[in-house]
Parts: C-alpha cells; structure tokens; sequence
C-alpha cells in the first residue's frame, strides 16, 4: 500500500517553508536584513536552535548570506540573472534596446491587465499611492525622484498580478532599468513637455487599474511605452544629428 505514517512536521521546516514563500512571494528582497535572531524567533514562535537550523539550511540552499558582524540578509539571487558580459553587451547595442522595451510592453501589458483582475485592494492602493507620489514630485524641478517612482510604480504592477515566475524575472529586467544599462530615464523626465506626458500616460494607466478594467489598463501601458520607445529614438537620431553638426562646424573652423 502507498501509504507513508503522518509524523509532525519539524519547526525548523515550517520556518524555512515561510521565509521561501516571502521570498518567492518577493515580500524579502534580495539585500533585505532579517531581523536579529532574538526578534526573529520571537516573531515565528520558535526556538533559537530551531530558527538556526532553518536559516542553516536557507544558506545551504543559496537563499540566505551571513555577513559577519551585520546579520543575515536574503541573497542577492536575481544577480545570475544576466551576467556582467551580456549587462555589457545589451548596453553597447541599439537594438537591444528596442527589445528591451518591446519585451516589457508585451510583459507588462500582460501584467496590468491581471493586475486589474486579481490584484487585491490593497495591491491597488499601493499602486495608486505610488502615482499619487509621482504627481507630488512632478512639480519639483529635479525630476530625479518621479524617474525612480516610475520604476517603483511599474513594479507595484507587476506585484500586483500575483504570478512569482513573472515577477522574478521583471524584477531582474527593471533592475536593469534602475542601473540605466539601457537608458538614463532622468533624461527623458528633463524635458517638461515629455514629463507631463509621462504623468498623464501613468495617470491613464492608474485609471485603468482603479477601475478594474483589463483592456484599460493593457492598452494605457502599451501606449506609454510605445512612447518611451518614440522618443528614445527620436533623442538617438538627433544625437546622431547632432555629432555630424559638430563634425562640420569643426571642419568650417579649421579651413
């Protein structure tokens, strides 16, 4: 017979099992700090021995890191991700650039329109608190807080859709964002007229998700970056422009 005796299961397991979930859940992130082991084990409920056990077993298995003298953090397992050579590569080539955002619009879209139908109210209370952040931070003349809000709130999002396999790996591609591998988003935030159309297009994309409409919010995301890719490339082609200007002027002043 297939059957096995039922045994209680051990606490150090169902400590390892909870910290796995917030970790896949990306409720812990990669850097976090757990608590000191005291506060920890008071928190579960838990023995300190048992609680050493699990986390022992969390750093066999890569998701945790000690630091001697700081604590234990959850390690950085998105880092594998892309490795430094193709970070590299990506970064030296136009058109991966245009895959890059294409890959997001198609991902995203897909994001915002399951976000629109589970996400929770409190998923979508936290993305509308996140615009409502970027429009406090439109009216400041440095645009360098309203670019990081918009990665945060694209984030939210992709958190709010509730699928932890597209969530890991959108993770690791805004990450990208945030380093500016593939472009300086405080760059586009410079020009006024461009920056209040990114607000409204964020505003649509709120819109959508507060109302719970799919379509609403898929199709408000695929026309904000639709947009981002334009002007990307309308800024490369008038960079381009623009070196073969000075070749020129260089060439006029030297006669």
């Amino acid at each position: 017979m297939p059957f096995q005796p039922v045994t209680a299961e051990k606490l150090a397991a169902a400590v390892v099992r909870q910290i796995e979930q917030l970790i896949l859940r990306g409720i812990l992130r990669p850097g976090d700090r757990l608590p000191a082991e005291r506060e920890l084990s008071e928190r579960l409920g838990v023995s300190r021995p048992s609680l050493r056990e699990a986390v022992a077993e969390l750093q066999d298995r890569g998701l945790l890191s000690s630091r001697a003298g700081a604590g234990v953090f959850v390690a950085d397992v998105l880092g594998n991700a892309f490795s430094p050579a193709l970070t590299r590569l990506f970064a030296s080539h136009e058109d991966a650039l245009f895959d890059y955002i294409a890959f997001r619009r198609d991902m995203e879209g897909l994001a915002a329109a399951r976000a629109a139908t589970h996400g929770s109210d409190t998923d979508l209370e936290l993305v509308d608190t996140i615009f409502r952040k970027m429009e406090g931070a439109h009216s400041k003349r440095d645009p360098s807080e309203e670019a990081a809000l918009d990665a945060d709130f694209h984030m939210a999002i992709v958190e709010a859709s509730h699928n932890v396999i597209m969530l890991h790996m959108m993770r690791s591609m805004m990450d990208l964002l945030r380093e500016g591998v593939f472009y300086n988003r405080s760059v586009m935030f410079r020009r006024r007229t461009t920056r209040d159309m990114l607000l409204d297009q964020h505003r649509a994309i709120n819109d959508g998700l507060q109302a719970r409409d799919p379509e609403a919010a898929r199709g408000a995301i695929e026309a904000h970056l639709n947009y981002v890719r334009a002007s990307l490339a309308e800024q490369r082609e008038a960079d381009r422009h623009e070196d073969v200007a000075r070749l020129r002027l260089q060439q006029e002043v030297g006669r």
